[in-house]
């Protein structure tokens, strides 16, 4: 039997799924690990732990595979000698160590040629600022450095003996020329970087190496990338809506284009010869979340969603700024913060519930419009992650984006998209556009309700106004 396998590295575990070439989910497993945070701020991970956690899945997803695809967190830098033993324990994206390194690279290279260069500005969360946080903090380690990988490159190391990135995740390194799908000179240059560090950059469903018993392993693609394959958006038209702890609004993109104060993200898809923009929000279904938590219900989340449900759209006047934990699309600002506003003694939890989703909504349209100002003009939108399991949910959404949503009839998020790749690299599909075509299935759709939407649009004036309102107060 033909078992296409996908391999995703997350930040809290590795996800392991077997595809039939009709995109029928044949086997899953799950393995996790845990997160260290030695210093306020601070994400780290053993590689090893990595390793070990993805031999236990293939295991336990037993069979034998005929091709691998891999996936996992964007932008955490390992770092191996000229032994590939691990010098440190890998620093993550979520990691917020990297401020004065941001500033540093901005000041080298000047925010416009940057962006030119690398469709992005600097944040705390990617590659470079990382090494030369190493560089200035540990010196001995650094000098000592032979190989710099990601996530998911080193369970490919580990699987296949080679040091090898696909085009999406090398994107978000902050050292890749996006736009021309290569390494950057001038970014090295400017940085001091030495590129013999850097690990051949693939396209997405090439063959990146085969394992020991033979199963070629494709490239694959950082999370986001393979998560909207598995959701079908491999081609301008429909946009991925990701509505996970994070949320996240994703388009491909005819050519490369990058919003000239980047903010949203462009990279290199994983079709190969494609590009895609990105806005991402750090509280999205973590918001809910938070929520649930912070009042002390013992309610679940279908019960809360009901609750909300019992309030009309726009909550009579209640919003919620869902800045949780700061900002990156479309402020980049780490020092943003969250804040209900409009409440009267009518609100009770419900209404803050129902204000929670809508906010996290108006949230989304931020990135969408950046979206659009590229040029990008979506016909629909293709919701995955917890959030999307909630009709009400869903409902706000495409009526605060204006969009119909359709979810995905099986939702594995990047495993799924990585198995696909990895369908192709062993040419059980002709090309990423075919393996999309032949697996993915969609829910017919939500479609946004005409008297929500108008209401909408008066409450997303009001949620573009809290901000700019409310930013002064964290200087003080």
């Amino acid at each position: 039997m033909t078992r296409l396998v996908g391999l995703d590295v997350g930040t809290t575990g590795v996800k392991a799924l077997a595809l039939s070439p009709a995109g029928e989910v044949l086997a899953r497993a799950e393995e996790t690990y845990e997160l260290s945070t030695p210093e306020p701020g601070w994400a780290e991970q053993d590689p090893e732990d990595w390793w070990r956690a993805a031999e236990r899945a293939l295991a336990r997803l037993g069979g034998e595979a005929t091709a691998i695809g891999l996936s996992g967190q964007m932008h955490g830098l390992v770092v191996l000698d000229d032994r590939d033993r691990v010098l440190r324990p890998a620093i993550l994206w979520n990691d917020q160590r990297t401020e004065a390194e941001c500033a540093e690279i901005e000041e080298r290279v000047g925010l416009r040629r940057l962006i030119q260069l690398t469709g992005n500005r600097a944040l705390a969360g990617f590659t470079a600022p990382k090494l030369l946080w190493l560089r200035r903090n540990e010196p001995a380690r650094y000098a000592h450095i032979a190989h710099i990988l990601l996530p998911k490159d080193y369970v490919r190391l580990r699987l296949t003996g080679e040091h090898a990135i696909d085009v999406a995740d090398a994107s978000g390194t902050l050292l890749f020329d996006v736009a021309r799908r290569r390494w950057s000179e001038e970014m090295l240059d400017a940085l001091e970087l030495d590129p013999a560090w850097l690990p051949r950059a693939l396209e997405s469903p090439e063959i990146s190496g085969t394992t020991d018993t033979g199963v070629p392993v494709a490239a694959g693609a950082g999370d986001q990338a393979a998560a909207a394959l598995g959701v079908g958006v491999d081609r301008p038209g429909p946009v991925s809506v990701v509505l996970g702890t994070s949320g996240v609004v994703f388009a491909a993109l005819p050519e490369f284009a990058a919003d000239p104060q980047a903010r949203v993200h462009a990279f290199c898809h994983a079709v190969p010869g494609g590009w895609h923009a990105m806005g991402v929000m750090l509280s999205a279904a973590g918001s809910l979340r938070w929520l649930r938590g912070a009042l002390g219900s013992r309610h679940g989340y279908d019960e809360l969603t009901a609750a909300a449900a019992d309030w009309p759209p726009g909550t009579e006047g209640a919003t919620f700024l869902p800045y949780l934990t700061g900002e990156r699309t479309p402020h980049a600002d780490p020092h943003a913060r969250a804040a209900f506003a409009g409440l009267t003694l009518r609100h009770d939890l419900g209404a803050l519930v129902r204000a929670v989703l809508e906010g996290v909504a108006f949230g989304l349209r931020d990135s969408l419009e950046l979206l659009r100002e590229l040029g990008v003009d979506p016909h629909a939108g293709h919701a995955s992650g917890g959030g999307a399991r909630s009709e009400l949910w869903l409902r706000i959404l495409a009526s605060v984006l204006g969009l119909p949503i359709r979810r995905a009839q099986t939702d594995e998020g990047s495993a799924y998209g990585a198995a696909l790749l990895g369908g192709v690299a062993a040419g059980v599909f002709r090309d990423v556009q075919e393996a999309v075509a032949a697996c993915v299935r969609l829910h017919d759709p939500v479609e946004p309700d005409p008297q929500w939407s108008a209401v909408y649009e008066r409450g997303y004036r009001r949620f573009q106004l809290l901000y700019p309102a409310l930013r002064p107060l964290e200087d003080i």
